[in-house]
């Protein structure tokens, strides 16, 4: 009991500090988790291998600084740039991996008419194939001979790795006692900004009303001339390139990836889609910022150890009332 109220002790004299680092991670949540919900409001599948899409497009941040010689010492606006070519790179790499899972692995299977249960089942399977890979990059690359002159890529395969870059740590103003730092805005406008995008793409659009339509009657939007192959294409390259962005701020905030970087934040960006109506982009934003906050608050109460906990309990409470979530309105039915 004394734990507890200490913790909300803590909370109540933290509490902006505590919600704006609730709101920075779920920005990041709410980025992935929109690749599981257009997949899903598309295809009616749940793409488990989107997770390791978003942790190729943090391999792709950091190998972009890498081969740009970016180090501590990189400041002012050639800084700016390389973490612009870095952003482009890491939503580039993610978008080829999600296309080539859509290409590869989900068309052939969706041509035969394989249950939705395959799917699911080969999702899941990609999932630890295309960790490992990264995972075992260093031995691959020994065993073609390329371990030299790629050595700053593939050491340390399956260890952490570390941002080169010092990113600017200068307080920008103050909020109830809590330095705002430059990461913070960036990482919430640009993810904020990025999905207001997406959905307004999604609604007013021409391919986007080509989405929508797959999404609510594929039979009827192919007698219309809709490309279902396409739409699909377009939805997954679409997932991809915000697993890219989302990847880059991840990179930005925590500064630090791994091979399997991506299963744990696959899981609760799912979380957080489901949890905002699974198929239903602005579900996904607001998903994803109450999930961020609700880890932020839990933590900040009962100790990081329950982080997790923290979170699947809130999904199940809020299925309990809400079956199909916050919003619960599906893509094919969101209004032009």
């Amino acid at each position: 009991m004394d734990t507890l109220i200490d913790g909300l002790a803590f909370l109540g004299n933290n509490l902006v500090a505590v919600t704006i680092g609730g709101l920075v991670f779920g920005a990041i949540y709410a980025l992935i988790a929109l690749g599981y919900t257009m997949v899903y409001g598309v295809l009616q599948l749940i793409n488990f291998a989107h997770s390791e899409v978003f942790m190729y497009g943090t391999f792709a941040t950091l190998w972009t600084l890498y081969f740009l010689q970016a180090g501590p010492d990189t400041s002012g606006w050639t800084l700016v740039l390389y973490l612009t070519l870095a952003l482009l790179m890491a939503m580039l790499v993610s978008a080829l991996v999600a296309l080539g899972l859509e290409r590869f692995a989900y068309r052939p299977l969706l041509k035969r008419g394989a249950p939705r249960l395959i799917a699911l089942i080969s999702a899941i399977g990609l999932s630890f194939v295309l960790a490992e890979l990264m995972g075992l990059r260093g031995q691959l690359a020994a065993f073609v001979g390329l371990d030299g002159p790629l050595g700053q890529y593939v050491s340390g395969s399956r260890d952490t790795r570390g941002m080169p870059v010092a990113l600017p740590s200068t307080p920008l103003f103050n909020i109830a006692g809590y330095t705002v730092r430059p990461v913070d805005i960036v990482v919430l406008v640009t993810a904020v900004g990025m999905m207001i995008l997406v959905d307004q793409f999604v609604r007013r659009s021409r391919l986007g009303r080509g989405i929508r339509a797959v999404a609510q009657d594929p039979e009827s939007a192919a007698l219309m001339g809709v490309n279902a192959t396409r739409v699909i294409q377009l939805t997954f390259l679409i997932g991809g390139l915000m697993a890219g962005a989302a990847a880059f701020l991840y990179m930005l905030d925590i500064q630090a990836t791994r091979f399997n970087a991506g299963f744990i934040l696959g899981v609760k960006a799912f979380t957080a889609a489901v949890m905002g109506g699974i198929g239903n982009l602005r579900g996904a934003l607001l998903g994803g910022l109450v999930l961020g906050v609700a880890e932020a608050w839990g933590a900040a109460v009962f100790g990081q150890e329950w982080k997790d906990v923290i979170a699947f309990v809130l999904l199940v409470v809020i299925l309990l009332f809400r079956p199909s979530g916050l919003l619960g309105e599906s893509l094919g039915r969101s209004r032009a």
